[in-house]
């Protein structure tokens, strides 16, 4: 067994938490992990912070990456994150990105949510800062 073979894979939820009806970069990023090696998980249109928090939980993932160019951002992203630690799962790392003005996202990261990455972030970017992340955290879960 080589030692990619012996590293347990990270396991993400790609998530449109709201209404937002344009999934073109999140099926790319959903792509991008999976060539990168990662166990992905896509929320599909329409799923509300409730239910993202629930499938985070219950697929028991490292990570939710976050998505929405509706500028509800502020909104729907804050609310997974306190789900999620409200039901004890804090060790998950979230990620945002999407259509996300500069002067937001110092917000957003005091709420936990890391990355903010916009349109154009290469893909390697945020492969790495996920990566990255996991990897300090120590939180790749056995399976």
């Amino acid at each position: 067994m080589t030692q990619k073979q012996a590293e347990k894979k990270i396991r993400i939820i790609v998530a449109k938490p709201g209404l937002d009806g344009h999934d073109r970069g999140a099926l790319v990023l959903c792509r991008a992990f999976r060539d990168a090696g990662m166990e992905v998980i896509y929320t599909g249109f329409l799923a509300t912070p409730e239910q993202v928090a629930q499938m985070a939980i219950d697929e028991d993932v490292d990570v939710v990456a976050m998505s929405l160019l509706n500028g509800a951002h502020l909104t729907a992203f804050p609310k997974v994150a306190k789900l999620i630690r409200q039901r004890g799962a804090s060790e998950i790392l979230l990620v945002g990105g999407g259509i996300i003005p500069e002067e937001d996202k110092p917000l957003l990261e005091k709420q936990g949510i890391t990355g903010n990455y916009g349109p154009g972030t290469p893909l390697k970017t945020i492969i790495e800062h996920v990566e990255k992340i996991v990897k300090e955290r120590g939180s790749t879960k056995p399976r």
